[in-house]
């Protein structure tokens, strides 16, 4: 019988709860910010698209300061005949990478 009144006292103390839960409404300080005005976004020719879409590369660029070139892991390619590699003593080092369908002859250091 005690058990009885427990599981009773608990489920009107929970649907009471929730009653009062569901019946909150949200106020304005705790609702979602309303999208930006779509029109405005919207309006935008591609041409003024286009400007800020280049100045935004531009600005990126200037902060980077690095080009492609100088990155090390980029090789710069050589033409058939020139010169691809260096020997430094026993080990060779890469000057640049033949051509498609060429490669660096390791005795000439030339590409054939």
């Amino acid at each position: 019988m005690e058990s009885v009144r427990v599981y009773l006292f608990l489920y009107v103390c929970l649907s009471l709860l929730t009653v009062l839960c569901r019946g909150q409404r949200l106020t304005t300080d705790t609702q979602i910010p309303a999208v930006p005005d779509e029109d405005k976004v919207l309006r935008l020719a591609n041409n003024d698209l286009a400007e800020l879409l280049q100045g935004f590369l531009d600005e990126a660029e200037s902060q980077a300061g690095l080009s492609v070139e100088k990155k090390a892991s980029v090789i710069p390619r050589c033409d058939v005949g020139e010169r691809c590699a260096m020997k430094h003593g026993p080990r060779i080092g890469r000057l640049c990478d033949c051509l498609r369908g060429t490669a660096c002859n390791t005795f000439f250091l030339r590409c054939y």
